[in-house]
């Protein structure tokens, strides 16, 4: 079969599991996925409200909303976080007269977004640091060129969803002061950082001048993202909205669904960000009991409740395996592999892995088990 027939059949497949970590947030029918939207905004004394035109209605509570998670004075909607981003680095960029900003090369405006901070806003970016952890403050104290901004991806995805200490993170941020740098934080999934730092998200995102957020990698929105700052930033953001595009007519079903993940999402992301813990120990009991040579869980604890594991197969072998596990069993333990990206060693098969609600029913020893499972469907490893 051709890659779209793959890609569909992997999904029929996956999305009828009967055992799995997480629920994707591509799983589902139209019809499913909205029954559950309007049933949610319909248990509303008023029906959820009225919709929304060019950013009032839900679109405004929400914003509201974020605000006062985050601690900031004002927040704004945008359709993607890509947008957001631009739109802050930009509007800090004009405010320091400096347009730099350094990052991880791995965060994600670098890999993910097609160079949009030079080609579309006509920033240039640096890196203070290129080893799978954010910068330390003594990396940022000594970079040899002034930058207007520092951006800090909390977590940073592709390096194993991982975090400073909290102590460290503090100094990052009064290295970046030393300098008259603003910071601004990609906090996609700041929402699950809580717990790792052991403070709330007042205090995490306080440290910064400006942070973005998701809606749907952590808490089950349709899309989406919010920039939360300064009142005066944040207005200057609506304006950079609407030139980049970005002032929809209508948004109500993505803010609606945004709502939603802050209210049933965000109070049990604690209890996911414990529980992977339980599960990446059942994966290295696993693959241990059984004998693999090599492998990775990384961090071998967690940060947050996605993590990494490594396999010395190619990737599509290891996706085929996850795909007959679930098959045969019912239970998707491992979905999509892909090659280790940058830095990593070759003929290495990596993995990303999410706890969700689902997963808090499997113990360590299910976990075990299924590993077991799944690797009586792999070949030989790759050369």
């Amino acid at each position: 079969m051709d890659e779209t027939e793959a890609r569909l059949h992997r999904a029929k497949v996956w999305g009828g599991a009967r055992r799995t970590l997480w629920h994707s947030p591509v799983g589902g029918t139209v019809g499913e996925r909205l029954r559950e939207l309007a049933g949610w905004a319909g248990a509303a004394e008023d029906d959820g409200g009225p919709v929304d035109m060019y950013g009032d209605g839900p679109v405004e509570r929400l914003e509201q909303r974020v605000a006062e998670e985050l601690g900031f004075p004002a927040a704004v909607f945008f359709p993607t976080g890509t947008m957001a981003q631009q739109v802050a680095l930009r509007c800090w960029a004009g405010r320091t007269g400096n347009p730099v900003v350094a990052l991880h090369p791995l965060a994600h405006p670098e890999v993910h977004e097609g160079g949009a901070l030079t080609a579309v806003s006509g920033l240039r970016t640096v890196h203070p640091a290129d080893g799978p952890r954010l910068p330390t403050a003594q990396e940022v104290r000594e970079h040899p060129e002034p930058f207007g901004t520092l951006m800090l991806e909390l977590p940073l995805r592709d390096a194993g969803f991982v975090l400073p200490t909290w102590d460290e993170l503090v100094e990052v941020v009064e290295a970046a002061r030393e300098r008259d740098a603003v910071v601004h934080v990609d906090g996609a999934r700041l929402w699950e950082c809580a717990p790792h730092f052991g403070r709330g998200l007042r205090e995490i995102a306080g440290l910064a001048d400006s942070v973005y957020v998701s809606f749907y990698k952590s808490l089950g929105g349709l899309s989406g993202a919010a920039l939360a700052g300064p009142e005066d930033v944040m207005e200057e953001a609506r304006v950079w909205r609407h030139r980049y595009g970005g002032q929809v007519f209508q948004q109500y079903p993505a803010a609606v669904s945004a709502l939603r993940g802050l209210d049933r999402e965000l109070p049990r992301l604690p209890s996911y960000v414990a529980h992977a813990r339980v599960v990446a120990a059942g994966l290295r009991a696993g693959f241990e009991e059984a004998g693999v040579p090599w492998f990775r869980v990384h961090p071998e604890e967690p940060h947050t409740h996605q993590f990494q594991v490594w396999l010395p197969y190619a990737p599509d072998v290891l996706t085929a395996a996850g795909l007959a596990l679930t098959e045969a069993t019912g239970t998707a333990l491992f979905r999509r592999w892909g090659g280790p990206g940058a830095g990593g060693p070759p003929g290495v098969a990596v993995t990303e892995v999410t706890v969700g609600e689902p997963g808090l029913t499997w113990t360590e020893t299910d976990v075990r088990d299924a590993v077991r499972e799944f690797l009586t469907h792999l070949a030989r490893p790759a050369d």
